[in-house]
């Protein structure tokens, strides 16, 4: 743990973000203040081993992301895989030769350096409240890909698709954020889509098949998605915009 703890926040808290990133390495960044623009801060709730937001941090160096999952010893994994980002070999050795990183993106990864990937941190700990963690309007995005279904009718509120946690979520997002949802779960997606309507949101985009559709969304892959394609199974996947 000790040496990969750079990319543990032990502290989060709604003031700490700009700290934690100000200051680390950043290779779009300087293009991106000249031009005047503001980091964009994106979250994956039930980020894993951290494959997707890897594949992110890599590709998109402008922007900083941040994973939060409730197990240590699953984010000590995605934490050393970060680290090792800068040699290619956490982005690699899940994927299949379609999610293969292109040589500009690789470029990328390698310009990180032995730093792995400085705009991407990670977080040990269960969301119960967003406002304990995140500022109004700080969030460019929030993902939730392939959540504990909960399939029990007594265990709905505990979904993190719920009502009242997609309300919780939308406090944190800046104007024109949004929430993605991927899930194999067919019964949960139908869940989420009710839940998305008694909030009063439409869909901006939504597939029952993702891999099948044209949709940027099937570009980034989580591990549990590629085992699940490889099974055959659809994705399912919804984005609201707010």
């Amino acid at each position: 743990m000790q040496a990969v703890r750079e990319y543990l926040v032990e502290e989060p808290g709604p003031d700490v973000w700009t700290q934690v990133f100000t200051g680390q390495q950043r290779l779009a960044g300087a293009r991106a203040s000249e031009a005047g623009a503001s980091r964009d801060l994106y979250l994956e709730i039930g980020c894993g081993r951290g494959d997707f937001l890897l594949q992110l941090a890599s590709q998109h160096p402008e922007n900083d992301y941040i994973g939060i999952e409730g197990q240590a010893s699953v984010v000590l994994r995605a934490m050393e895989k970060a680290a090792a980002a800068g040699d290619g070999a956490a982005l690699g050795e899940d994927a299949g030769e379609e999610d293969a990183t292109s040589g500009e993106e690789a470029t990328a990864a390698e310009d990180a350096g032995a730093g792995g990937l400085p705009n991407l941190r990670f977080v040990c700990a269960f969301v119960n409240s967003m406002e304990d963690l995140f500022a109004p309007g700080s969030l460019s995005g929030i993902y939730l890909n392939f959540s504990d279904p909960w399939p029990k009718s007594r265990h709905a509120k505990r979904r993190l698709t719920y009502r009242g946690r997609l309300r919780d979520y939308a406090r944190t997002l800046k104007p024109g954020g949004f929430i993605a949802v991927k899930t194999d779960n067919d019964a949960l997606f139908d869940f989420t889509l009710e839940e998305i309507e008694a909030c009063g949101w439409t869909p901006e985009e939504m597939s029952r098949d993702l891999h099948e559709s044209d949709l940027p969304a099937r570009l980034v892959t989580t591990e549990y998605e590629k085992k699940f394609r490889a099974a055959g199974k659809n994705i399912n996947y919804v984005k609201v915009v707010l």
